[in-house]
């Protein structure tokens, strides 16, 4: 049925607006066959969260019926599940991923994930991948991701970000001059210390870790 298929909701609001794919590609910031591959080919599964965001805001729809994660169900016991989402932020050399869905869900108190941030649904869990944030952050870590943060007054901390088409966990330091510091805890990887605030686009703040021993 169409309502539980993101590419035909897509493709019917492109329709009715009399849109076109190649338009839709180049709104997203992507190539002019990107939607077109993405309806009529599945490649990509999924659309990003920052192209599915730009989308929703555009046909002035819920990012739902394009395929956003469903809002966190209550457990009993007052958890709350957590989508662990099928990405990876580098803490390496960098990597690139257009696609994110869910692959998996953990429990958490819901009462604890309030003192994590002030809008559960804002809320992510994702991978580690690479050690350039070593010791704090190790390969294969999953963090969790306040969202809400990006649209806060920037503090310095851990975050994940985008620059350069590379999606990357850093930690940000704030400049002169709406400049930024994107460092790296390991020592053994290169640091940037003077950014310009409009290249980093910033995805969330970190604000909790977990590892397997």
């Amino acid at each position: 049925m169409e309502k539980d298929n993101p590419r035909a909701v897509l493709d019917r609001l492109i329709g009715d607006n009399g849109d076109d794919y190649a338009g839709l590609s180049k709104l997203i910031g992507k190539n002019a066959a990107y939607i077109q591959q993405y309806i009529k080919r599945g490649s990509p599964r999924f659309l990003g969260e920052r192209e599915r965001g730009i989308l929703a805001r555009y046909y002035g729809v819920d990012e739902k019926i394009l395929g956003a994660p469903v809002d966190k169900a209550r457990l009993l016991g007052g958890l709350r599940l957590m989508p662990k989402l099928d990405i990876g932020a580098s803490a390496g050399a960098g990597a690139l991923t257009d696609e994110e869905w869910i692959a998996g869900q953990i429990g958490f108190d819901e009462k604890w994930l309030k003192k994590m941030a002030g809008d559960i649904s804002m809320l992510s869990l994702i991978r580690v991948q690479g050690d350039s944030m070593a010791p704090t952050l190790l390969d294969g870590d999953d963090i969790m991701v306040d969202r809400g943060a990006a649209q806060r007054p920037l503090r310095d901390g851990v975050h994940v970000i985008r620059m350069d088409d590379v999606l990357m966990v850093k930690r940000l330091a704030k400049g002169p001059a709406g400049h930024l510091s994107v460092l790296s805890d390991n020592s053994a990887y290169p640091d940037w210390p003077d950014v310009a605030g409009g290249d980093v686009a910033i995805i969330g703040r970190v604000v909790w870790t977990g590892r397997r021993l």
